[in-house]
């Protein structure tokens, strides 16, 4: 008989930080392949989301950004997705933001890189499903910023 599971629910807010019609990614290595990911990450207490993203933002990137809006509040509920036996135990709640750098967005280089950061890198948005962006369902999503923001902010249990 298996252990009961316990999850446990996480906040995070992830940003989307556009420049001249581009996107800022994280360039990662996890599980053997090469991605990118939002910068972004967990909340601290007592820590307002927007503040979330912004010190995550100029920790991973060192940029500084200006939050404009909410885009989307997105769930990802591990016991319903590929990863369920390891993965259970997650539930994560994210908030991502739409950012605009408030400093040089030619200088990156953060001081506390995530352990799976190999680099940054400013994508087209237009070039955005065309990459490996984790999770895949903000793809279409981030590239559809090009012409306007989103109807829906609800973007539900995705991976």
């Amino acid at each position: 008989m298996s252990e009961p599971v316990t999850v446990t629910i996480r906040t995070a807010a992830k940003a989307v930080v556009l420049h001249a019609g581009q996107v800022l990614l994280q360039a990662a290595n996890w599980e053997g392949q090469d991605c990118y990911f939002l910068p972004g990450g967990g909340q601290n207490p007592g820590e307002a989301l927007a503040d979330t993203a912004r010190r995550e933002v100029e920790e991973e990137t060192g940029l500084t950004i200006q939050v404009e809006k909410l885009l989307w509040l997105r769930e990802y509920i591990g016991a319903n997705h590929d990863h369920a036996d390891t993965e259970a135990g997650t539930h994560r709640i994210e908030a991502i933001f739409k950012c605009t750098p408030t400093s040089d967005p030619g200088r990156l280089g953060g001081h506390q890189a995530d352990d799976l950061q190999t680099g940054l890198e400013w994508v087209p948005l237009d070039k955005v499903t065309t990459v490996n962006l984790l999770p895949h369902a903000l793809r279409a999503p981030i590239a559809g910023l090009a012409i306007g923001d989103p109807d829906t902010p609800y973007l539900g249990d995705v991976a």
